[in-house]
């Protein structure tokens, strides 16, 4: 039998709400959000025609208590309507003003878990109503609780301790509309331009979202990364750099996951880590990237700290969750490959066909307009050009780059969307670049990418 008390190591339960699991109750949570942000814009707009100012309809939807108001019911709703509000705050940074990106950053932590009652009737579904029966523990209190799913804690009749990870119910049956009503919710509120074409990208984040809500295809993912992985490890002699847990199929489903149970820390403990320990981490995670798109063809592409955690007795770092898992065709491939040889030799002419072949840019854009993207990209690629350790912690290329985004939106009128594939593998080193600066790692990066760099 199953046991009741909470996990003795189980962080401090977050208050449990509901999933809305219908698509009309989804629908209805988003038009109660619209009515409370109409509301708000009405009494916003009604002060400030009575104190004589006139208001704009983008300062009134971009009200704090409006965004916390979106922010608040995304959580509460999980699944692809959070999902879509995580990627928005993650990869819409030139869009956002500040204090929004704040607000939506709260969209990166841990959701809302479910109620007991309702992860019950989950599990009932998933492996029949005596379940507990089979099982010598369960921790009813998640430990992990993110947008698709939340995390237990159990231990096998045979004393195996796992971690089983459980879809919220409705969350796949919703994904469709879930991203067609956030993305009217992001027309509303003016986060992107009109002239912006996101029909494809939202398109692709249905299928990207229904891959994930496919536990099966990511204990399909998981098996074979680790394989990869463990090949890695043994051609670059890294020794045990990275852990990545084995799948337990007799509890695994579509709509639950299984794996091992490691015991390990939150990623923010390698910040109190010595430097040689910190460079040595992100050294190997930028070598891994590289290996993902040129070699493995086979791209984690959610670079959300959480999917990282830290053994500080082994110096181990644990890879988590891999349903973003995507496989990077060999033309991308190709091309980044291209484009990483002429940044390195500084070469903006060979930069120019590969960012052409990648679809950074096309022909119907103007000479102008090619310069500021070549400038942007080869001012990206600063530290494969760097001579020895390139200082994160010490850079403020980050900065640079966001600047130099505004210029080319606003200045230069680039709304152009590049293809998916190419977003996703951006999204993934933009992740490590923010994470090697937070660690304050220095890293050589023409040495993590020599394998495919020309003498």
């Amino acid at each position: 039998m199953a046991e009741k008390p909470d996990s003795v190591d189980s962080p401090a339960p977050r208050p449990s709400k509901a999933i809305p699991s219908s698509r009309l109750s989804r629908i209805g949570r988003l038009g109660v959000l619209a009515g409370k942000i109409a509301g708000n814009v009405v009494s916003q707009g009604a002060g400030q025609i009575l104190r004589g100012e006139k208001p704009a309809l983008s300062s009134l939807l971009l009200t704090p208590k409006n965004i916390s108001n979106i922010a608040d019911q995304l959580a509460s709703m999980r699944g692809a309507a959070m999902k879509l509000g995580q990627l928005i705050s993650m990869d819409a940074g030139d869009f956002l003003p500040e204090e929004l990106a704040v607000i939506l950053g709260r969209l990166r932590e841990d959701a809302d878990p479910m109620p007991k009652d309702q992860l019950i009737e989950t599990l009932s579904k998933a492996w029949g109503e005596k379940w507990q029966d089979d099982l010598l523990y369960f921790s009813f209190a998640p430990i992990a609780a993110a947008s698709i799913g939340q995390v237990h804690k159990v231990i096998n009749m045979d004393g195996t301790m796992l971690a089983v990870k459980v879809q919220y119910p409705g969350v796949r049956k919703s994904i469709d509309s879930d991203v067609d009503n956030v993305a009217s919710l992001i027309k509303l509120t003016g986060l992107v331009p009109k002239s912006l074409e996101i029909g494809p990208l939202l398109e692709d984040a249905k299928k990207q979202l229904h891959q994930e809500a496919d536990y099966e295809r990511e204990a399909q993912m998981l098996d074979r990364y680790r394989k990869l992985v463990q090949k890695h490890n043994a051609n670059l002699q890294l020794g045990s750099a990275f852990v990545i847990p084995k799948t337990y199929s007799p509890l695994t489903s579509d709509t639950v996951l299984a794996m091992d149970f490691i015991e390990s820390q939150k990623l923010e403990v390698l910040e109190q880590e010595s430097q040689e320990t910190r460079n040595a981490v992100m050294t190997a995670l930028m070598t891994l990237f590289f290996h993902e798109i040129f070699n493995f063809k086979l791209l984690q592409s959610d670079p959300n700290l959480a999917n990282y955690r830290f053994k500080p007795d082994t110096k181990e770092l644990v890879l988590l969750d891999f349903g973003a898992t995507r496989e990077v065709p060999d033309s991308i491939s190709t091309a980044y490959q291209s484009l990483l040889n002429s940044a390195a030799q500084s070469d903006k002419t060979a930069m120019q066909q590969a960012a052409l072949s990648i679809g950074l840019i096309d022909d119907s854009h103007s000479q102008e307009q090619v310069e500021a993207v070549l400038s942007i990209g080869m001012e990206a690629c600063e530290a494969i050009r760097h001579e020895g350790p390139y200082d994160f912690g010490q850079s403020d290329l980050i900065s640079r780059l966001h600047e130099k985004g505004m210029t080319l939106t606003m200045e230069h009128n680039f709304w152009h969307t590049p293809p998916v594939d190419a977003l996703f593998i951006h999204r993934k080193l933009g992740g490590l670049f923010l994470l090697a600066k937070r660690l304050k790692a220095q890293v050589n990066m023409r040495k993590a990418a020599s394998i495919w760099l020309k003498s």
